[in-house]
């Protein structure tokens, strides 16, 4: 299947995702400008009516850039938010949306009634099925070793059983942090890299300063994979929770029940404001640079890892 119009003129395939707290107007404008999609979660704009006053910013700072933005709708039944946000969403057209935690088919219906497209979140097949049967336009495959909420399962599996029957956009998450792996998400069967902890480590991020040295310094040993903090599975910086407190080899076990994301959003913000979300793939991060700079580190590797991949199988020069 062809891709949609917004995607084909990015300048890498790379769809930044979106990260509570650290993602806002100064980081999404930086990715678009660098011809990636840039991307926040809703809920970062704090109070609800903040929502309004970022998509003014950054619809007029992105105009007439190559690459769209999305936004980050967290459809699960205790966010009390998500209609009067998805009503500032359709106020602004929003051209592409992210869905997690709950596939939900009056949502895509609006979405598709401005004329966007929704990309859903899934760790898994079976969820992969049940958010096309409810209408989403694509898949976001969140594999073992992403940052923040992610999933268990290896992404040669999750690829492999996605691409058996869907056809459509996928994007392919789980330390994704070089150029390299951009390429290998490719080659699984993914049309987008999903990538978010590189830009932690960024002047743009909304995140303080021991925070993105700690991704600069830490390495995939760094990182812990727990359901406490939120009551979902995610990875976190062992750093982090050392220092508030815990013992991060003897984390217990998280409930479902204390999932929570109304409109104050008190155990969430908590959550990723003192214990740091990171990806496995931290240790391809070695200093904090400028999104640009960043994406154009990342460009330079992809078209290197095409070349260095022609050569192991045989090839002498890179097909364009």
């Amino acid at each position: 299947m062809p891709l949609p119009a917004p995607f084909r003129s990015l300048r890498l395939p790379v769809i930044a995702a979106p990260m509570f707290i650290v993602s806002g107007p100064d980081l999404v404008i930086a990715q678009v400008r660098a011809g990636i999609v840039g991307s926040f979660p809703a809920l970062n704009a704090r109070p609800a009516s903040q929502l309004d006053e970022w998509l003014h910013r950054i619809t007029a700072a992105t105009q007439g850039c190559d690459a769209p933005f999305a936004v980050n709708l967290i459809v699960h039944r205790t966010n009390s938010r998500l209609q009067e946000d998805l009503a500032t969403l359709e106020k602004w057209k929003v051209p592409l949306v992210i869905t997690s935690l709950g596939a939900n088919t009056e949502v895509n219906a609006a979405v598709h009634g401005w004329g966007g497209l929704v990309l859903h979140d899934v760790i898994d097949n079976s969820f992969a099925r049940k958010a096309i049967e409810k209408g989403a336009d694509g898949l976001i495959a969140v594999a073992a070793g992403a940052g923040g909420h992610a999933g268990s399962q290896s992404p040669f599996a999750l690829m492999q059983e996605i691409r058996a029957w869907f056809d459509g956009p996928v994007a392919l998450s789980g330390a994704i942090a070089c150029g390299r792996s951009i390429l290998a998400a490719q080659a699984m069967g993914a049309d987008f890299a999903y990538i978010g902890t590189p830009w932690i480590a960024t002047p743009e991020a909304n995140a303080v300063e021991p925070y993105k040295q700690a991704i600069v310094d830490g390495s995939a040993a760094d990182i812990v994979y727990s359901n406490l903090f939120t009551g979902v599975h995610g990875n976190y910086l062992r750093p982090s929770i050392a220092a508030a407190g815990m013992d991060p080899d003897n984390l217990p076990h998280g409930d479902k029940g204390q999932m929570d994301f109304g409109s104050g959003g008190s155990l969430e913000a908590k959550a990723w404001k003192d214990i740091w979300g990171s990806g496995q793939g931290i240790g391809a991060i070695r200093a904090i640079e400028p999104v640009a700079d960043r994406v154009a580190a990342l460009l330079a590797q992809y078209m290197s890892a095409q070349d260095e991949l022609l050569g192991r199988i045989g090839m002498a020069t890179r097909v364009d």
